[in-house]
């Protein structure tokens, strides 16, 4: 089947490998540099393909910063009949294969939607691939297990140990937790070790399940065993990686009941093999922006103000943290002190892995005290069955860039006492690493001003 001008916009039929590969790249470089002329002409933008602060919107779905929203929303704009386009090629590619229409979800998710751009397009479909079995003895069938829980053990352990290597890549020598690590990496290990799973005999969907979800518990126990990671990290993220795992084993069953021959299960597995590392050094060379982001609690104190900023400024040492997320290893604040008065004053928030240095910016006595932050202590002290381990993510990965702390005053002498911190982290999905992020921040906060709070309700009737 040749690609036809009627495949952009037509939903109903099927459409080939060799004519959905067509389309894709010649779509996609269509569009880049309809946007490219859209920039220069309408915004006075100049980029071209190396320009990696604007591929970033291409490949991570950056979130937009006030000043660009114009820009990127005109092409956002230009984007919708390509997203329909997109959208229409991949449902019949998806008929062509006999999967469900369903699976076009993944053309939206960053970095999985590469790995599900290259096996639609590996992939012959149901009437290429009508042709006899290969020979059962040749390898690597031969080295499979015919039996389920042969082949379900065969699966784990090969596609953990790839993973691990994909791992101490990502981690080790690109020193990255982004998309690639938390959403690539799980979903490929489902996929895989589904496919090695299925290779003799088609397997049921919850057989695949379980070997997708037991080999990310595997190579869960293997980052704690070789001291890649600790265990407060990977309860985090355990969440996205089971859901990944689960959606990838779901792809690679569907895969499986489409296959005519085992040759093409071997394609299928070195064409992911091959497309994780390469999303890695991309993730590496074209980070995704970083979204500031903050988080605001308050209290109410029944004090007056004055009283209350004398206690904010600095405080006395807090009683040992209650709180679960500290007792397992989250950094909590201990106490606080300053170093002189006014703007320019230093003021230390000692935590439990050391101090966060706090140049003052704004001394608005007892309205709003507003710094910056100098200095980050680590987040957490890992769980760990060594003495001690430390993990990439330890430094730098979540960082506090501001903070402040704002006493309005309200009737009968009381006192509204509003904390925010702004910060960064160097996680991605951003939104899911938020969640978290944003809960430790608000509990930090209560902490403090819980205390600020009895300290200056103390000795009021």
């Amino acid at each position: 089947m040749k690609p036809k001008l009627s495949d952009l916009w037509r939903w109903d039929g099927e459409i080939n490998r060799g004519a959905f590969f067509f389309w894709g790249v010649l779509l996609a470089a269509f569009k880049f540099n309809l946007d490219r002329f859209i920039a220069y002409k309408l915004f006075d933008q100049r980029w071209t393909i190396f320009d990696w602060s604007t591929l970033r919107m291409y490949l991570w779905q950056s979130p937009l910063e006030a000043s660009q929203r114009p820009y990127f929303l005109t092409l956002l704009a230009v984007s919708i009949p390509f997203i329909w386009i997109g959208t229409v090629l991949t449902v019949r590619r998806l008929r062509s294969l006999g999967w469900p229409p369903l699976w076009v979800l993944l053309f939206f998710v960053p970095v999985v939607k590469l790995i599900f751009f290259a096996v639609l397009c590996v992939l012959p479909s149901r009437e290429e691939g009508r042709v006899p079995s290969v020979n059962q003895s040749k390898f690597p069938t031969a080295l499979l297990p015919r039996s389920a829980f042969g082949s379900a053990l065969v699966a784990v352990i090969a596609t953990a140990g790839l993973a691990m290597l994909a791992a101490w890549l990502g981690i080790t020598i690109f020193r990255d937790y982004g998309w690639s690590i938390f959403v690539g990496l799980p979903f490929c290990m489902g996929f895989l070790s589904t496919l090695i799973h299925g290779f003799r005999e088609e397997r049921s969907v919850k057989a695949c399940l379980l070997v997708a979800n037991l080999t990310v518990f595997l190579v869960g126990a293997a980052l704690v065993l070789f001291a890649f990671e600790g265990i407060i990290c990977l309860v985090m993220a355990a969440p996205i990686a089971f859901a990944f795992a689960t959606a990838g084993g779901l792809v690679g069953y569907t895969v499986q009941k489409t296959f005519r021959r085992q040759r093409q299960t071997a394609n299928v597995c070195c064409s992911v093999v091959l497309l994780l590392p390469l999303a890695m050094g991309l993730e590496h060379a074209v980070p995704p922006a970083l979204p500031l982001l903050a988080v605001k609690s308050s209290v109410v104190i029944n004090a007056p103000p004055e009283k209350v900023w004398r206690n904010v400024v600095s405080f006395t040492e807090l009683p040992p943290p209650k709180e679960m997320i500290f007792k397992m290893g989250v950094a909590y604040p201990i106490r606080a002190e300053i170093h002189g008065k006014g703007v320019g004053a230093i003021r230390y928030c000692n935590f439990s892995t050391g101090p966060f240095i706090e140049p003052i910016e704004v001394w608005d006595e007892p309205r709003l005290l507003k710094f910056s932050v100098s200095q980050n202590p680590q987040p957490l002290q890992e769980w760990t069955p060594y003495r001690e381990i430390h993990p990439p993510h330890l430094d730098g990965y979540l960082e506090s860039q501001a903070g402040q702390f704002r006493l309005v005053p309200l009737e009968g002498g009381r006192t509204l006492l509003e904390g925010t911190t702004w910060y960064y982290h160097h996680l991605w999905p951003a939104d899911y690493w938020q969640v978290w992020s944003d809960h430790i921040i608000h509990t930090i906060h209560m902490r403090v001003l819980n205390h600020v709070k009895q300290l200056s309700e103390a000795g009021n009737p």
